[in-house]
C-alpha cells in the first residue's frame, strides 16, 4: 500500500510541476495550486484514503502525504514569486481577473450640501424655541413680495431688490418674507415662525452675492415682544449654529417692513476680522437684517398692531454656510465641486470626489 501512495505522490508533484510550467499568470497559477491541494484534488483525496488503511500504516502514510504536499506548495510560492517579479501578475488583454480576498472598491458617498446642512440645524434650533418651518411658491405675485411688506408702487426701496420679472405680473420672490404675510393670514397670532428657501435677485455675481441663493425669515408675534427679545434670539441662534459665542454687531439699517430695522453683522469667520476679498476688507460679514414688524405689516396679515408687536429677521443661509465650513466664494456652492471652495481641514463630513 506505501508502495501505490508513493506513485500516486510522485504522479502529483509531476503534475504541479506540469501546472506551474503551463501557467501564464497568477491568476492561473492560483487556480492550478487550489484544484491540486484543495479536497477534491489529487493530494486531498489521498489524504481522504488514509482512513482506510490498516492502523499501522497511517502514521507513516500521513507523514508522506503532509511532507509531499508542504514540498509542492513551496513550488507554487517560488512560481508565484517569479511571476510577481516578472510583472505577470497582470491581467493579459480580454482576461478578466477577480481576487476574492481582496477589499472591495471604495465607492464614495453623496453627502448632504453645506446650504442645506445649516438650514436643518437652524430649523432644529428654532424648534426648540417653539418656532415652526412655514414655505411658500418661489413664483409671487407683486402683492405678497411687495406691497403687504409696506413697500408700494414707486417705493425706492424696490430698487434694493432688482427683480426677476416675468408675464402676467408675477415675479421670482426676492425674499422669503411673503411667507411671513402668509402665515399670519392663515395662523393668526401669536406667532412663531420661520420660513427657508430659495430667492432670486438680479445682481452682479461676485465673491459674496449670487443671483439665486438661500434664506431663512424668522417671526414672532406675541404681546409685549421688545428689541431685548430680538436680539437675545439672535445671539442664541449664532451661538449655537457656530458652536461658541459670535461677536457681533448691531447698527441701524431700512427695511420698509420693519421699523426700527438693524444690522446685525457678524465677524468674518474667514479672515477672523481682519479683512479679506469675502467681507470686502471690512472685517464684517451682514448675516442678520432684522427689527421690529411694521404695524402696517400687521395689519397686511389681519392682526392689531395695537394689541401685537413682534420681531422678523432675514437670516442668509448661504452665507452662513460660507462661514460655518470657509466657504471663500459663493458662486462654488452651485458649482459642484466643493474642492475649490472647501478647505481641506473643513472638508469632515462631506465626500469630495477626487477624480
Amino acid at each position: 500500500m506505501l508502495d501505490e501512495l508513493n506513485r500516486d505522490l510522485d504522479a502529483a508533484s509531476a503534475e504541479a510541476d506540469r501546472l506551474i510550467a503551463e501557467a501564464a499568470g497568477l491568476d492561473e497559477l492560483r487556480r492550478a495550486e487550489s484544484r491540486l491541494t484543495g479536497k477534491t484534488g489529487a493530494l486531498g483525496r489521498l489524504l481522504a484514503g488514509i482512513g482506510r488503511l490498516p492502523a499501522e500504516q497511517r502514521g507513516p502514510a500521513g507523514k508522506a502525504i503532509n511532507a509531499r504536499k508542504t514540498e509542492i506548495l513551496a513550488r507554487f510560492a517560488e512560481a508565484r514569486a517569479r511571476l510577481e517579479a516578472a510583472g505577470a501578475g497582470k491581467a493579459a488583454p480580454g482576461e478578466q481577473t477577480f481576487d476574492p480576498s481582496l477589499p472591495g472598491a471604495v465607492i464614495p458617498r453623496g453627502s448632504v450640501h453645506p446650504v442645506t446642512a445649516v438650514q436643518w440645524e437652524v430649523e432644529e434650533i428654532m424648534a426648540r424655541l417653539g418656532f415652526v418651518v412655514v414655505g411658500g411658491p418661489e413664483l409671487e405675485t407683486d402683492y405678497y413680495n411687495f406691497e403687504a411688506l409696506n413697500i408700494p408702487a414707486m417705493h425706492p426701496a424696490r430698487d434694493m431688490q432688482d427683480t426677476f420679472w416675468l408675464t402676467d405680473k408675477l415675479l421670482l420672490r426676492t425674499h422669503t418674507s411673503p411667507c411671513q404675510i402668509r402665515a399670519m393670514e392663515r395662523l393668526g397670532p401669536p406667532l412663531r415662525v420661520i420660513a427657508p428657501g430659495r430667492v432670486f435677485r438680479y445682481e452682479t455675481e461676485d465673491a459674496s452675492h449670487a443671483n439665486t441663493f438661500h434664506q431663512l425669515e424668522g417671526l414672532l408675534i406675541d404681546r409685549n415682544i421688545s428689541i431685548a427679545n430680538l436680539i437675545a434670539v439672535m445671539k442664541l441662534i449664532l451661538a449655537e449654529v457656530f458652536r461658541r459665542e459670535v461677536k457681533v454687531r448691531l447698527r441701524p439699517g431700512f427695511f420698509p417692513f420693519v421699523e426700527p430695522g438693524f444690522e446685525l453683522d457678524m465677524q468674518c469667520g474667514i479672515c477672523g476680522g481682519g479683512g479679506c476679498p469675502t467681507c470686502k476688507r471690512s472685517g464684517w460679514v451682514e448675516i442678520l437684517p432684522c427689527g421690529m414688524v411694521h404695524p402696517n405689516v400687521l395689519r397686511a396679515g389681519g392682526i392689531d398692531p395695537h394689541a401685537y408687536t413682534g420681531f422678523a429677521f432675514g437670516m442668509g443661509l448661504t452665507r452662513l454656510a460660507m462661514m460655518r465650513y470657509g466657504v471663500r466664494d459663493i458662486r462654488g456652492l452651485n458649482s459642484g465641486d466643493l474642492r475649490a471652495v472647501v478647505p481641506p481641514e473643513r472638508r469632515r463630513g462631506f465626500a469630495i470626489v477626487e477624480k
